[in-house]
Parts: structure tokens; sequence; C-alpha cells
């Protein structure tokens, strides 16, 4: 079954260097046991656009976006037999990025 796993930070930082480094290590480590699906960073969130069409027509806005303390910094796309083993990962990958994910399984 595929997880999506996504990275959520609460500050305006790409990581430092010796998270990336980490993070990459366990990309490796996670293509290698066969977990790995997809992942990626995301820019900062004032280069988001949102698009609203409630009212029949779309409706776009620029952010940055300030209500949010807390936004999608980047994910992971992975294979795992169950959520036990997804929560475990994911654990992992939370302490090598030094941020809270969330896990969410695909329909």
């Amino acid at each position: 079954m595929q997880y999506f796993v996504s990275v959520i930070d609460d500050r305006s930082n790409s990581g430092t260097p010796d998270e990336m480094v980490a993070i990459d290590a366990f990309n490796d480590r996670l293509q290698a046991d066969g977990h790995w699906v997809f992942a990626a960073g995301l820019s900062d969130p004032s280069t988001a656009t949102v698009i609203d069409n409630r009212g029949g027509e779309p409706l776009f806005t620029d952010g940055p976006f300030l209500e949010s303390k807390e936004f999608l910094a980047g994910f992971w796309i992975i294979e795992a037999p169950d959520l036990d083993v997804a929560l475990k990962l994911a654990a992992e990958g939370s302490l090598h990025c030094n941020r809270k994910v969330e896990v969410r399984p695909f329909l």
C-alpha cells in the first residue's frame, strides 16, 4: 500500500545543510529497501497561488498566506506493507528532517 508522508514546517527555511545530508541518506535507504515511490521538497509558501472556483469564475490569490503558522514543506510517497511500517518509516524521516510529519494512506 502507498502512503503520503507530508512534512510540516513552521519556519521559513529550507533546512540546514546537515538536515539535507540526513534527508538524502534517508531517501537512499528508502530506495534501497524498496519503500521509495517519490519525494520532493516544496518552495516557500510565499510562492504559492491559490485558485478558488466557488463563484463560478476562478479567483487567483498569490501568497504569502499569513493565516497559517504551519505549511507543507515537502513530502514522501512511500510503499509499505501496512500502516505500522509506514509510521515507523515516517518517524525516522521526521528525525532526519527535524520536522513534524503526517501519514495518510492513499484510497
